[in-house]
C-alpha cells in the first residue's frame, strides 16, 4: 500500500539550497538534474518507506529517524504506520554536519 510523502518547510529549504549551491557552481541544467534525483528517490519512499537505514548516530534513532542515502545527499524522515504517512524533515549533502542540522528541528 501506498504511503503519502510529505516535506517540512526545513526539507524544502534545505533542497532548494543544495538546488542553489549546484546551480551556482556548474550550470541550471545540471541543478535541474540534480533536482529530478533528490525528488525520485524521495518518491521511493512511497512504495517503501523502509528503504533507507537506521542513522548511525543513537539520538536519531531514538527520535524515530530513518535516512536514504543518496550519491552525495542523505533524506532524514520518519514514518507513521498508522497514517501510511512519510515525513520528510531534511536533505543534506553527506559532507555537512547534518547532525546539528538535524538537532536543530
Amino acid at each position: 500500500m501506498k504511503y503519502d510523502v510529505v516535506r517540512t518547510d526545513t526539507a524544502d529549504a534545505l533542497i532548494r539550497k543544495i538546488v542553489f549551491y549546484v546551480a551556482e557552481k556548474f550550470d541550471c541544467e545540471t541543478a535541474t538534474k540534480k533536482l529530478n534525483e533528490l525528488e525520485k528517490a524521495i518518491m521511493l519512499l512511497a512504495d517503501d518507506p523502509y528503504i533507507g537505514e537506521r542513522p548511525r548516530y543513537q539520538i536519531l534513532r531514538k527520535q524515530g529517524y530513518r535516512v536514504l542515502i543518496t550519491q552525495k545527499d542523505l533524506v532524514f524522515y520518519k514514518v507513521d504506520d498508522a497514517k501510511k504517512l512519510v515525513t520528510i524533515y531534511a536533505v543534506v549533502d553527506q559532507r555537512q554536519d547534518y547532525l546539528s542540522i538535524i538537532r536543530g528541528l
